[in-house]
């Protein structure tokens, strides 16, 4: 058996790949190594995990959030090793999670919006070249965290329209030190911030939401995607905004003058396809 995973801070898709070939999801919540020890990660999984038969599993494949070197992956390897002693434990970036399950074998410009951001030129083996994400402070354009941080910075400072802002109060109660604890002080204010999203779209027509999805849009594909070669390629993405806000995008990116490629809410089953060869 081999299982897989798609992890990002939110929640971690995992598809178990039995010899046969039938295919088993399970979701636990997410992981982000930069943040989590190798226990916590354990705490985090080992309880829906538990119930996959561990002497018949013989490799883990882990693509998530924060791996950006063999090192980052350790705690996840270390927890995934508890539960699969026999198992051989590769963990890798979700960037090369997307880029697998969009481009398989083939190059191609791969882009991930989800809570957090990043984009690639994949050659079809391995990532060619990586405008580096930045993380949610100093980049992740377009992400759920992004978009959740505008929003509240317009909040705090008082540039919000009354009427989303008499809302953001009466739905979750915020005021300034609501804002301030949650961002400065709790664990994972990028998953906080990223909260957010469904507000904005339900609110995706009123026109501040749409500009504020046209701002993050061209900020990610001029900072980003702009610096591949994007009139050779066209531009692939996988994530909940990518998917949720595709019109929007897709008109983003036309305007720019790049191609729209293929667009999924989330890679776990094209990387199970991949993986089953």
């Amino acid at each position: 058996m081999i299982v897989i995973a798609d992890g990002g801070s939110t929640k971690v898709d995992w598809r178990a790949i039995s010899e046969n070939g039938a295919v088993k999801g399970i979701t636990t919540p997410g992981i982000n190594p930069v943040f989590l020890s190798e226990d916590e990660i354990y705490a985090s999984i080992s309880e829906k995990l538990s119930a996959l038969p561990s002497d018949e599993v013989s490799e883990v494949w882990y693509y998530g959030a924060g791996i950006v070197s063999e090192e980052a992956g350790a705690p996840v390897c270390g927890a995934l090793k508890r539960l699969f002693p026999a198992a051989q434990c590769h963990a890798d970036s979700d960037l090369m999670a997307a880029a697998r399950a969009l481009c398989g074998n083939e190059p191609g410009i791969v882009c991930i919006l989800g809570t957090g951001s990043n984009s690639c030129f994949y050659d079809g083996k391995s990532i060619a070249a990586n405008v580096r994400a930045g993380g949610f402070i100093l980049g992740d354009e377009a992400s759920g965290a992004w978009f959740g941080k505008q929003l509240l910075s317009d909040f705090v400072k008082g540039l919000l329209p009354q009427n989303l802002s008499s809302e953001l109060v009466r739905r979750y109660g915020l005021d300034y030190p609501t804002v301030v604890q949650k961002v400065y002080r709790d664990p994972l204010p990028s998953r906080y911030l990223a909260s957010f999203l469904p507000f904005i779209g339900e609110y995706a027509n009123h026109p501040y939401c749409r500009n504020l999805l046209r701002k993050g849009f061209e900020t990610f594909l001029t900072r980003n995607v702009a610096q591949y070669d994007y009139r050779r390629y066209p531009v692939n993405f996988t994530g909940s905004v990518a998917w949720v806000f595709r019109d929007h995008l897709e008109s983003c990116l036309k305007a720019l003058g790049m191609r729209p490629g293929t667009i999924v809410k989330k890679p776990a089953d094209l990387l199970a396809k991949y993986h089953k060869g």
